[in-house]
Order: structure tokens, then C-alpha cells, then sequence
């Protein structure tokens, strides 16, 4: 299972505890950079963390739309595991 993280400068544990509940391929996307929607969303990403304390408006709007039109998961969280594992899908966890 692949995510993509966007937002936050430095991710510390989220990839390892993501790894512990089956998530093996985590993509970060820095919430900061304005560069970062010229380039275009990884579209093959089976559920989209955007950590929205440390991400550019801009870059949120852009990552919601992306997600809603390709139906990919998208979880709103602050950059912290316990954040992030309380919203997490119980289908991801279940794996």
C-alpha cells in the first residue's frame, strides 16, 4: 500500500509507524513549496495524508481536487501519529 504526505518540513516517525500498519511506500510532498503543484500530483497513491497545520493553501486546494477526481482517500491530520492513526480508514488498519 503507497501513501502520499503533503505537508510539513520534517515527517520524524509518521513513515515507520505507517510501515508498522502496512503502508510501505510513503511519497512526501512539502507543504511549503510553491513548486510543488507546478509539478503535478503522483496519481497512483492509495491514500493522501495532508498534514494541514504545515501546507500551502494553494498546494490543499490543489491536493483535494486531485483527490476527489481520481477518488483517492485523502485524511486531514496534524503532523503527529496519533494525529494520523485516529483518522486513518479501519480497512488500512484491518491489512
Amino acid at each position: 500500500m503507497s501513501a502520499l504526505i503533503v505537508g510539513g518540513d520534517n515527517l520524524g516517525s509518521i513513515p515507520k509507524e505507517l510501515k508498522k500498519v502496512g503502508i510501505d511506500k510513503v511519497r512526501h510532498i512539502d507543504g511549503r513549496s510553491k513548486t510543488a503543484i507546478k509539478k503535478g500530483m503522483p496519481l497512483s497513491m492509495d491514500i493522501i495524508i495532508l498534514l494541514h497545520d504545515y501546507v500551502n493553501h494553494n498546494l490543499a486546494t490543489v491536493v483535494k481536487r486531485s483527490a476527489r477526481e481520481q477518488d483517492i482517500p485523502i485524511i486531514f491530520a496534524r503532523r503527529s501519529w496519533s494525529s494520523i492513526y485516529t483518522k486513518l480508514p479501519h480497512s488500512i488498519l484491518q491489512n
